[in-house]
């Protein structure tokens, strides 16, 4: 597949397209033929998405799922978002991972996003059915503090199904299960 610059393309995007993108210093993605270009998350982001790998590997381990980070998700042709973290299942190898093999999708807000996490990435993953949605919103002025939010999808829509603020500890029943620490994402002294 001959690759494909952002400069050199006009109209919508398609998928194959999409996929043959040179690499970028941005982060990509794709919906119905339109580009969403945003720059690379900042350390605190970074921070945040590392600990909750680490927090949630052993469980999904355990439970013979795979936890990865910024992998493309295709929920439908031509619809291909980068979740921060997913919890999944399906093959170990794959370029694109479908969205009936995430259990579970997150976003981390930042200040650029937080908008797009908190309504329209949250419906675009209801609409691919994927059972679990958790949002983390940090504190951005400093990070030095961060909510987590669990949705659970029920009738086609996500449902609070658990927060967890500050030093509190969000509990997952499914789709593994595992214990987070809001503070210790942000590598907090004081979250034991």
């Amino acid at each position: 597949m001959t690759k494909v610059s952002l400069d050199d393309h006009s109209g919508p995007w398609s998928e194959e397209e999409f996929l043959a993108l040179d690499a970028t210093n941005y982060r990509l993605e794709l919906l119905d033929g339109s580009l969403w270009v945003t720059p690379r998350p900042i350390a605190p982001h970074q921070d945040i998405s590392g600990h909750l790998y680490v927090a949630l590997l052993p469980a999904a381990k355990a439970a013979g799922l795979r936890v990865r980070q910024d992998v493309d998700v295709r929920l439908a042709t031509a619809r291909i978002l980068q979740p921060d973290l997913i919890i999944s299942k399906g093959e170990r190898v794959v370029t694109v991972t479908k969205a009936s093999d995430v259990l579970l999708a997150c976003e981390i807000t930042s200040p650029s996003n937080a908008a797009m996490d908190r309504i329209t990435k949250k419906e675009l993953y209801a609409a691919a059915n994927i059972k679990w949605y958790l949002l983390i919103e940090p504190e951005t002025s400093r990070y030095e503090s961060v909510t987590l939010h669990l949705f659970r999808l029920e009738a086609g829509r996500y449902q609070t199904y658990a927060v967890a603020e500050g030093n509190k500890v969000l509990t997952l029943e499914e789709p593994l299960r595992a214990t987070i620490n809001g503070n210790s994402l942000l590598g907090l002294e004081d979250s034991l």
